[in-house]
């Protein structure tokens, strides 16, 4: 899985009120050449988008994100989430996903979060949120003591600051408002979605191969 998110490079946070719109998004997201989403449980129906994306995009790395709790870790892994990612470590989940043999992603803003979570199997760590504690500089200075650490900052990603988070060292940058145009989708605007996605993916060196 990490080297699946070290070439997937971006993976697009999706996190919508209106499962529809989630779903359009994933629609756009893969179109444009995406290898990798993390479906979030505050869209509605998470499991079920989860599973009707493993279904028509088999080569796509989808997994869970914002799981808290041994009851979403379950449903997620039971609609086939092929990583799951936490804003913090929890052990409820932990203990299902790390069972389950699925890699755990939770989140960490410390160097002795990033040392516990690397320690108690965690096969990435996400840096979050990123901008706020102290953007690619911070990573930068957290990989010089964690070298063999896969860490991937989500939270405050642009496309403008995506890019230096690469050169500092993530195995790959969680991204989510500017991969998910709401607005234009929420006008069925499906070209000009079409095109943000296109200007964010591209701003981060990404190319559809």
């Amino acid at each position: 899985m990490v080297d699946r998110l070290r070439a997937a490079r971006v993976v697009p946070v999706i996190r919508h009120g209106d499962a529809r719109i989630a779903r359009q998004a994933c629609d756009l997201l893969a179109e444009a050449g995406i290898r990798a989403l993390e479906i979030t449980t505050t869209v509605p129906g998470a499991a079920d988008l989860i599973a009707d994306l493993r279904k028509a995009y088999p080569d796509i790395a989808t997994g869970a994100g914002t799981v808290f709790d041994a009851e979403q870790a379950r449903a997620v892994l039971d609609a086939g989430a092929e990583f799951v990612v936490s804003p913090c470590w929890s052990e409820a989940a932990a203990e299902v996903v790390l069972a389950a043999k699925t890699p755990y992603l939770p989140g960490a803003m410390t160097p002795g979060e990033v040392l516990h979570h690397a320690n108690a199997g965690a096969q990435v760590v996400k840096i979050f949120p990123a901008d706020a504690a102290g953007g690619a500089g911070f990573l930068k200075a957290l990989k010089s003591v964690f070298p063999e650490v896969a860490l991937m900052p989500t939270g405050g990603v642009s496309p403008q600051t995506a890019q230096s988070y690469l050169d500092a060292g993530a195995v790959c940058v969680g991204m989510g408002g500017n991969l998910l145009p709401a607005r234009a989708l929420e006008a069925d605007d499906t070209a000009l979605a079409r095109s943000q996605i296109k200007a964010a993916l591209a701003a981060v060196s990404f190319h559809n191969s």
